[in-house]
């Protein structure tokens, strides 16, 4: 099972990140579409996304309404409900199938594993999660005993869109990536 994660509030967008685009297309469609060529997907969200909702409803795209309390508590109360998953961050437009196979493939239903990136392969002005000199990005894999890291190779996913300043820069790459809309 891969869930997208897209279930809350945006402080620093002070928007639904989910539905905002990159390249002409909503983020949260970008990921599914994707995800989807792995395996069984649905969307977590919460009452504090009623766009992303509508957005699920007028494409057919399954989703679970999390309570919403948190990003670790509805990871937590996801496990519960669904046991072991593929996580994906809704606000990764460059996420390819490849990573999310990937990921699935190395995930043993057991032990979490979390996607991270060398910090060789990330460009140095994006702002990062950085963790025993590697970059986290919002791909991982949920389980229930122990914790690894899975080193990806896909730059892009360093771009985790939070701030309207890294909105423009996924939108400039998209259309040195994909072309013009």
């Amino acid at each position: 099972m891969i869930v997208i994660m897209a279930g809350g509030e945006s402080s620093r967008m002070r928007k639904e990140k989910p539905v905002l685009k990159v390249g002409g297309v909503p983020m949260l469609l970008r990921v599914y579409r994707e995800a989807e060529k792995v395996g069984e997907t649905i969307v977590a969200l919460s009452e504090k996304a009623p766009k992303t909702r509508e957005l699920c409803l007028r494409e057919g795209i399954p989703f679970v309404e999390t309570p919403g309390r948190g990003y670790v508590e509805d990871i937590q109360w996801l496990l519960r409900e669904l046991g072991p998953f593929v996580g994906v961050s809704a606000d990764l437009p460059f996420v390819k199938t490849a990573d999310i196979a990937q990921i699935s493939e190395a995930f043993d239903g057991r032990t979490s594993l979390t996607g991270v990136l060398p910090l060789k392969l990330v460009p140095k002005d994006l702002k990062l999660v950085v963790y025993r000199g590697y970059a986290i990005v919002g791909l991982n894999a949920i389980g229930t005993e122990g914790e690894a890291f899975l080193e990806l190779s896909n730059p892009l996913l360093a771009l985790n869109v939070n701030t309207p300043e890294e909105l423009k820069l996924a939108n400039r790459i998209a259309k040195l990536v994909e072309g013009p809309e």
